[in-house]
């Protein structure tokens, strides 16, 4: 079991303006999405100030909003975890997956210029990079990169907080996925993605984004969850 101490805990840019609770709440929140710390991980208030360099009062409230949010739970003795995942949760999130980024895509594909896949098309490139290098962080900050690019073309969208709540609630299992199938993502669906939007066919964007997440994690994570019931 990972002990505070040994937590991984990624810097990031504190944002102009931001109150050390914040910081606090964002640096948290970007290490659970993006896997950097484990499910069934133990955390306590006074090991998390310590190992950010914090008293426990910016802590206390940046665990009490990602409690909220379902990313850490709170145990009745003070202790605390990023819950493990069961197989109906994950299946659930999965599908929560598909129907809202399926939904925040097709929204979003009338907006879509050359710039945008373009600059999509560089992501992706970048992405392609990071595979053969097994760098798991950029990977992930890529592929968030890449979908949140697409979907917040929509000047109207609402949908990325939703999504983000989502990536969150996944993201500790999701690692869990890439690090240990050595098969993930054989396929490279956001060529799909990237060709459906030069054509704005819809349809095919439906398709492709929706195998993206299921490729991305969903068999694997189920064979995973299989192993650990079966362990």
């Amino acid at each position: 079991m990972t002990s505070n101490g040994e937590l991984n805990i990624p810097d990031i840019p504190e944002t102009s303006g931001a109150t050390t609770q914040e910081h606090v709440y964002e640096r948290l929140r970007n290490a659970i999405m993006l896997g950097a710390i484990e499910p069934g991980t133990s955390l306590t208030m006074r090991g998390l100030a310590e190992r950010l360099g914090l008293s426990p009062t910016p802590v206390r409230e940046a665990v009490r909003r990602l409690s909220s949010e379902h990313a850490i739970q709170i145990k009745d003795n003070r202790r605390m975890t990023v819950p493990l995942m069961t197989p109906d949760r994950f299946e659930e999130l999965v599908a929560l997956r598909v129907a809202v980024e399926v939904h925040a895509a097709n929204r979003a594909l009338p907006y879509v210029s050359d710039i945008i896949i373009e600059k999509l098309t560089e992501i992706d490139n970048r992405m392609d990079r990071f595979v053969s290098e097994r760098d798991l962080d950029q990977l992930t900050l890529l592929n968030q990169a890449f979908h949140r690019t697409l979907y917040t073309v929509n000047p109207a969208q609402a949908s990325m907080p939703i999504i983000e709540s989502i990536w969150l609630q996944l993201g500790p299992f999701q690692r869990q996925v890439i690090t240990r199938v050595t098969e993930y993502y054989e396929i490279d669906r956001h060529k799909e993605i990237l060709a459906a939007l030069t054509t704005r066919d819809a349809t095919a964007l439906h398709d492709a984004i929706a195998n993206d997440i299921k490729d991305g994690v969903l068999q694997s994570g189920q064979n995973l969850l299989a192993l650990t019931d079966a362990a």
